[in-house]
């Protein structure tokens, strides 16, 4: 379900008989915005996600420092009525949220509300506790970096288990007490390991030192300030708001597509419940490595990487991973993946940014994750065409 594709997760079984749609074989088709004609090889890319892969559809957005946007479509929104993916689409975007939550618990350490090296304990007393986890031995930058060796509650909460109940609830804080129920993965500090606990925490710690609910705080910070019109965290609310692809998960390989748009996104929370566009994101990222959103200090802090031991080079910061580009130097983002839809967003410090999502996941084919980090990294290394 939200999973760091890189870090966890194979392919997710779902045996559950709701919305079974037949989707396959969606033909492809690409555009592009006025501003610019279509890159390179990045049509390409773009109809292998809808094709080969077996996304229904894929959308993608290049910005450029000088202000020119791309735009790329490939395949279907909607299986059933064969409609196109809108260009302005908001997708959910599973853990790119995690880049918002660190970004808001950084302007807080800004602001000497809360500081990065204190224990977890001082702003949440008592809550980590259980089997080796323990609020008193855990930083904050720890929760942010995924170094504090708390377990994943989605390694207990299944997709099955969500897909039974898709519009339920889901508590906060009992979501972190399912995972304080498993015993510590490592010493703090000691190693790293993905874990989506670690933001569920850092969202209840931006609730106790706030006094107010963590999409409050994120909206007030972030989404208005911005303009960030298609972004929002919608709570309970299962519905996407604005124009949006439908979302689908295959159950197994031949299997048909299974239609999940509507799902409570309170299962995923501070670590991946959040609706954006490709648009608000590239906007999102190019604000937040220009140092619109947080301070000097606070930026570094949040750049400040360690490995993930991955052999391709990639390193963890607060909420910010970096990655080599094959043209040379970093860009840096997040991936997200929410029962649905996926999505990779990356940027460079000279002012480039690109956003690849697809209505697919889990279930597309073993290529689907490496195609859509080819499309970032293809379009952040190849010259702007020019032209209109």
């Amino acid at each position: 379900m939200i999973r760091n594709r890189r870090a966890a997760g194979g392919a997710l079984a779902i045996g559950l008989a709701v919305g079974m749609l037949a989707g396959t074989g969606v033909p492809a088709h690409s555009a592009t915005a006025a501003r610019a004609p279509e890159r390179g090889r990045l049509p390409a890319i773009l109809e292998r996600l809808t094709t080969d892969d077996g996304a229904p559809g894929a959308l993608l957005e290049v910005r450029d420092g000088d202000g020119g946007t791309t735009v790329l479509t490939s395949g279907v929104g909607d299986v059933r009525n064969r409609t196109p993916v809108p260009r302005d689409s908001r997708f959910r975007i599973g853990s790119v949220t995690k880049t918002f939550v660190a970004t808001v618990v950084l302007q807080l350490v800004g602001e000497h509300r809360v500081v990065l090296d204190a224990p977890v304990e001082r702003y949440l007393p008592g809550v980590i506790r259980g089997h080796g986890n323990d609020g008193r031995r855990i930083t904050v930058r720890q929760l942010l970096q995924h170094t504090s060796g708390l377990p994943d509650y989605l390694d207990y909460i299944t997709p099955q288990d969500v897909l039974k109940d898709p519009l339920a609830h889901h508590d906060l804080r009992a979501m972190v007490d399912v995972a304080l129920a498993h015993h510590r993965v490592f010493k703090p500090g000691r190693d790293w390991k993905y874990s989506n606990t670690n933001y569920l925490v850092a969202g209840l710690l931006i609730e106790n030192v706030t006094g107010r609910p963590y999409g409050e705080e994120i909206t007030r910070r972030i989404i208005e300030p911005l303009g960030l019109h298609a972004t929002s965290v919608p709570g309970d609310s299962p519905a996407i708001p604005g124009p949006h692809p439908r979302g689908y998960v295959r159950p197994g390989e031949g299997a048909p597509l299974m239609d999940v748009t509507e799902l409570n996104p309170t299962v995923a929370g501070p670590g991946g419940g959040m609706v954006s566009s490709a648009s608000d994101l590239g906007r999102f990222m190019g604000a937040l490595l220009d140092g619109r959103l947080l301070a000097p200090a606070q930026l570094r802090e949040m750049m400040r990487t360690r490995p993930t031991g991955n052999t391709d080079g990639r390193a963890y910061g607060l909420g910010l991973e970096s990655r080599p580009l094959p043209c040379g130097g970093l860009y840096w983002g997040h991936t997200g993946d929410m029962l649905g839809f996926e999505t990779v967003t990356g940027a460079t410090t000279g002012g480039r940014q690109a956003t690849v999502m697809v209505n697919l996941d889990p279930g597309g084919s073993d290529a689907q994750d490496a195609d859509m980090e080819t499309a970032v990294q293809t379009a952040l290394c190849e010259p702007q065409v020019s032209g209109r």
